[in-house]
């Protein structure tokens, strides 16, 4: 008789390892956590304290560098960084000579006529007319480009100026304004050659009756300016009055004898205005006579733009414009210092009749502009 086996209930020794090596593994997943996560807790807060300390680092650092620069701009702006500048007053404006001098720390830029002619420096005069290249294209009316009458009043939406010039004629109005002056109004600004012509020609005739040829045009001229010649036609140029709607009376008085007149004409070179016709005790009492040099001995509320810069420098000299110019001819680099402090720097270069030149510019400077005299030369002011 055959025996058959009995197959064993026993579980097999692999079976039995593979099962606890899985439980093992198991066990340490779950442990595991609570063995690292105080390790990753405290790595990153010693990461956290690294990176506030290099940001408190940078802070410093930081705080050091802008008090460093801040302290050589002062440095700067209270004394020449050129040790070879003469010395300066402490108090007051002064203006010193840098004909010697060339440009600290130079560079140049590539500019052409068209974008140095309205800069507001182009002489016109009896003997200095506007050059046929003159562009008057980005002329404005006064009252619209100011929104309206409630800034500047203005005889009406005819009267107009290039913007830089209106920007300057609001400053200066509003700076009156919060001194408790009113009521200045624009009366005449922009004229074209031609409506300059028509003024020329219909002076001309009236005169026909005691003067001929050559004699009937210089008569005309002691009168009114010959086309192009006439500070209305640099688009940079306004009169002043007064006037209130409400009020007739404020007109009445003479202008220059106003308190706002004696404002506009004590203070309108802070805001880069200049009176441009003076005459022997007007507009003010103080005013020294400029016909001989202006060629105009008629009493007109003129103003011109000329610059912040250009205007301090010829407010310091008592200069016209003719004399400004002619003695930076002479003088081609100076510095205008206000209290210590270096507020503009001016330099003239000779660039001829030349369509296309390279402007002569600093880099120490806060910013610039530039602007064509009608003589030959470009004017760069220079701000700090």
């Amino acid at each position: 008789m055959s025996r058959k086996r009995k197959k064993s209930k026993a579980v097999p020794v692999v079976l039995i390892i593979t099962i606890l090596a899985a439980a093992l593994a198991v066990g340490c997943f779950l442990v595991r956590p609570l063995v690292t996560d105080p390790l990753r807790k405290a790595s990153a807060d010693d990461l956290a304290k690294r990176q506030a300390e290099v940001a408190r680092q940078n802070q410093e650092i930081q705080a050091e560098y802008e008090a460093t620069i801040l302290d050589l701009q002062n440095q700067r702006a209270v004394e020449p960084s050129n040790p070879s500048w003469p010395e300066h007053k402490s108090e007051g404006w002064d203006v010193i000579d840098l004909t010697n001098i060339p440009l600290e720390n130079p560079t140049a830029v590539a500019a052409t006529r068209q974008d140095l002619m309205l800069g507001g420096m182009l002489l016109l005069n009896e003997w200095h007319s506007r050059p046929e290249d003159f562009d008057d294209t980005k002329i404005t009316s006064v009252g619209k480009y100011l929104g309206g009458n409630t800034k500047v009043q203005t005889k009406d939406y005819n009267v107009s100026l290039f913007p830089v010039a209106a920007d300057a004629l609001l400053e200066a109005i509003e700076a009156a304004r919060a001194e408790g002056l009113e009521h200045f109004l624009v009366e005449e600004g922009y004229r074209s050659w031609e409506t300059q012509n028509s003024y020329f020609q219909k002076r001309m005739e009236k005169l026909s009756s005691k003067y001929s040829g050559d004699a009937l045009i210089a008569a005309t001229k002691k009168e009114v300016n010959y086309p192009g010649t006439s500070e209305f036609n640099s688009g940079m140029a306004f009169t002043l009055r007064l006037y209130d709607k409400k009020d007739p009376e404020v007109a009445k008085p003479k202008y220059s004898t106003t308190d706002q007149g004696k404002w506009m004409n004590r203070n309108c070179w802070k805001y880069g205005l200049v009176f441009r016709f003076p005459l022997a005790g007007w507009p003010l009492d103080e005013t020294q006579d400029k016909s001989f040099k202006t060629g105009v001995s008629v009493t007109l509320n003129l103003y011109r733009y000329v610059g912040k810069g250009n205007a301090a420098a010829m407010h310091y000299f008592d200069f016209c414009m003719e004399e400004y110019i002619e003695y930076l001819q002479e003088h081609p680099h100076i510095a205008i210092f206000e209290d210590g402090t270096l507020k503009y720097e001016i330099y003239r270069q000779y660039v001829g009749d030349a369509a296309s030149f390279n402007v002569q510019l600093t880099r120490n400077a806060r910013s610039y502009s530039s602007s064509l005299d009608n003589m030959g030369g470009v004017i760069t002011v220079f701000e700090y």
